[in-house]
């Protein structure tokens, strides 16, 4: 079954509540999408770690139920 945006958008916010999430679904198809975000969680960690808070917020979902997510992060004011 696939995963709704909203359903990853509030994975996000509950991990990262002051996140800004723009989420594209790529194919239309629930399983790939885009998503930036832009959180304060992330200043002074590299990329990978600021993908990695991402993927854990989505709790074992990813690869699984979200086949594919093509994530950007930043800062706010990057």
């Amino acid at each position: 079954m696939p995963m709704k945006a909203e359903d990853i958008e509030k994975m996000i916010l509950e991990a990262l509540p002051d996140a800004k999430i723009t989420i594209e679904d790529l194919r239309g198809d629930g399983d790939h999408y885009a998503a930036n975000v832009v959180s304060e969680s992330f200043r002074g960690k590299t990329r990978v770690q600021q993908h990695q808070l991402v993927y854990d917020a989505l709790k074992g979902n990813m690869g699984g139920v979200l086949h594919a997510l093509a994530l950007q992060t930043g800062v706010p004011g990057d």
